[in-house]
């Protein structure tokens, strides 16, 4: 089974929902929006924008005032396509989570590891949720921003919750260890 290009999905979404992007600030949307539970270089965007023009996903074109950067626009077969995707439902959720994966492969629980990576990943956990918890007053304020961006909403609560719940356990498994 092929795995499906989900990068130029990502890209429709975000020209879907701001017209006009240049490929930086698109690269700038996974850095500060996206970036949070899907990653992509610099050197990913710019051929997938390149590939999705021969596609006729988006249009190209120069801004008079700025004839050095390029704007991209969704055409409506771009469109199209976003919506198709949209609609289907995941068969799988996407994982990478390299902590689990090291973990797994540690079979002695007096392993002096283990703490360690907890503790790291504790950390790293800390860190994103103070991320996602300033992004959510910065964005979602009140009832109303909600409504305009329902879906980033609750994705931004879900990545909370999923935080909060993995320092709760990794906190709990290092009072497990330590006893």
């Amino acid at each position: 089974m092929s795995q499906q290009r989900v990068l130029p999905y990502i890209i429709l979404g975000m020209l879907a929902n701001e017209d006009n992007l240049t490929g930086r600030q698109i690269t700038e949307l996974f850095e500060t929006e996206i970036g949070n539970f899907w990653k992509a270089a610099h050197s990913q965007v710019y051929p997938e924008l390149k590939r999705m023009v021969k596609e006729q996903w988006v249009t190209v074109h120069d801004r008079p005032t700025n004839a050095k950067e390029r704007y991209y626009k969704i055409t409506s077969l771009g469109q199209d396509h976003l919506n198709q995707w949209i609609s289907e439902p995941n068969d799988t959720p996407q994982q990478k989570d390299l902590f689990s994966l090291k973990m797994f492969f540690i079979k002695d629980s007096r392993d002096p590891r283990i703490p360690l990576l907890i503790e790291a990943q504790i950390d790293i956990l800390k860190e994103q949720l103070a991320g996602f918890l300033a992004r959510k007053s910065l964005l979602f304020d009140d009832r109303e921003k909600i409504q305009e961006n329902y879906g980033h909403y609750l994705i931004l609560t879900r990545a909370i919750a999923r935080c909060q719940g993995q320092i709760q356990w990794l906190e709990q498994s290092l009072i497990y260890i330590e006893h």
